[in-house]
């Protein structure tokens, strides 16, 4: 079997929790090997809002996301990659949704906004109550930054192999599709796959695929929107809006009034691409198989919230897509199923919020 050498590190997935592993070991001095199947990262590392949604974590996940935030800044600056640090707004269109978010700025730095104020930050329809400002989440394009970390840290010495499968991994050495690579440290940091990998250890941590429905549409205003647009439907999705006492009134009514939005996992919200266009989404289903049939009603549920949300009658579709993470009932997966072996997963679908946090605690354990 060809030799395809040896180091320090052996990363297979170069997602963004596969990079997020290698810039902690390269920081730390270490050689570092990555492996990944595709020619680039194709999974949920591009497919998302390109949204670092600090603030609305809790427990582990907001450590991590503190911690995050600052790598993603250093890690822009060396990388050349935009960052903008122009926080996220969530636009409260009921009573109970506003008694939320003024709960939430006793217990996240989150500032309170008036109906004017959020209008003058994003566009909105004629509904708005108020709605509150994150001001430290930041927007990246989701869609070239995987590719940009992954540039730099080839100039660091970080070797990829592309186009390469991991066929076998055991405690010291990578069997893949081209050939072996040995290392003392090995990373596993291939999302849902694990299942592929380790089908015991998905099945302890039961390990399902979550499919999102997510579009891109042209934008109906002119304006430019630098902040994530978060809706009522998202104060039932993050976690630290649980810490309000108020958010069962609104669990309750939107349960109420639009159980089919609920029964579809909507997380009603959009970011602002760079050249302008909007990513909107996003719907939420979950299984070990994911069906490979679209139901275009998810689409038009989509479309026909964000466009009301918007305060607009239509939207055009530019792109439409399935996003696929890694969901569990712990947010994340960390296991040694080999000596020298990790597993890592985001199972939250935050890994673009998260795995720059996730990664050192990883690292750590060897």
């Amino acid at each position: 079997m060809t030799s395809l050498g040896t180091a320090d590190v052996v990363i297979v997935g170069a997602g963004i929790v596969g990079l997020a592993h290698a810039v902690e070991a390269v920081e730390r001095g270490m050689s570092v090997v990555v492996v990944e199947r595709d020619e680039w990262a194709t999974g949920a590392s591009v497919r998302n809002f390109g949204h670092g949604c600090f603030t609305a974590q809790d427990g582990i996940a907001y450590r991590y996301a503190q911690k995050a935030r600052e790598t993603w800044l250093k890690v822009a600056r060396l990388a050349g990659l935009a960052v903008a640090e122009s926080g996220s707004v969530v636009v409260a269109r009921a009573e109970d949704e506003m008694a939320v978010l003024k709960e939430f700025t006793d217990v996240r730095p989150a500032v309170t906004l008036t109906a004017d104020e959020v209008a003058r930050r994003v566009p909105t329809g004629p509904d708005v109550v108020g709605g509150a400002l994150l001001p430290q989440d930041i927007r990246v394009d989701q869609r070239t930054s995987a590719g940009l970390i992954a540039q730099w840290l080839a100039g660091q010495g970080v070797v990829f192999h592309w186009r390469t499968t991991a066929h076998l991994i055991s405690p010291g050495e990578v069997v893949t599709s081209r050939g072996s690579l040995r290392a003392p440290r090995i990373v596993v940091a291939v999302g849902h796959d694990v299942d592929r990998h380790f089908p015991d250890l998905a099945e302890e941590f039961d390990v399902r695929r979550c499919a999102l429905r997510m579009l891109r549409v042209a934008n109906p205003s002119t304006r430019d929107i630098e902040p994530a647009v978060l809706s009522g439907h998202s104060l039932l999705r993050y976690d630290a809006f649980a810490l309000c006492p108020t958010l069962p009134q609104v669990r309750a009514r939107i349960e109420r009034e639009h159980p089919d939005l609920v029964r579809i996992g909507l997380n009603l919200m959009y970011t602002q691409r760079p050249d302008g266009s909007l990513t909107i989404g996003d719907t939420h289903a979950y299984h070990h198989t994911l069906d490979p049939f679209e139901d275009n009603e998810l689409d038009r549920h989509v479309l026909s919230e964000t466009a009301r949300f918007l305060g607009v009658p239509g939207l055009t579709v530019r792109e439409h897509w399935r996003g696929v993470y890694a969901s569990a009932p712990q947010p994340y997966l960390v296991a040694s199923p080999a000596d020298g072996v990790r597993v890592a997963a985001v199972t939250s679908g935050i890994g673009m919020t998260t795995a720059f946090g996730l990664a050192p605690d990883v690292i750590d354990t060897f």
